[in-house]
């Protein structure tokens, strides 16, 4: 799986667990933050990744990314979302805790991590919740 759908994986997994937007995320095993932004109401999403220009987004149970034109499956189970990457092939589990996400992606056999950053505010939600 690439990069780029893992990250927009875990920015909609956050919007849809928690109800919150995303307004950018800090890829752990990239070392980077990631201009990525998302906001879910219902069961619709919305979300732009702004280091490719690209949009995002759809209907449960399936998101569309705009750019790859790869559809990826989305099933929200409780505090866990899981699904499958057409683009890639692979699946992927992604779970939300304390302002975290993590992405298990199956293909490559490992978890990523990342921090997502508050779009309301200057700081992400993980270091929102110590204070």
């Amino acid at each position: 799986m690439q990069e780029h759908t893992r990250a927009m994986i875990a920015a909609a997994a956050f919007a849809f667990l928690t109800g919150k937007k995303v307004g950018g995320l800090y890829d752990h095993s990239a070392g980077r933050y990631r201009r990525i932004a998302a906001e879910s109401r219902g069961d619709q999403l919305q979300g732009f990744d702004g280091d490719r220009g690209a949009k995002f987004g759809g209907t449960l149970p399936e998101i569309r990314d705009a750019a790859d034109g790869a559809f990826i499956s989305f099933e929200v189970e409780g505090a866990k979302v899981r699904g499958f990457d057409r683009g890639s092939s692979q699946f992927y589990e992604a779970q939300v805790a304390d302002g975290l996400v993590q992405v298990y992606d199956h293909g490559s056999a490992a978890w990523f991590a990342y921090d997502v950053q508050d779009a309301d505010a200057a700081q992400s939600y993980h270091r929102g919740a110590e204070a």
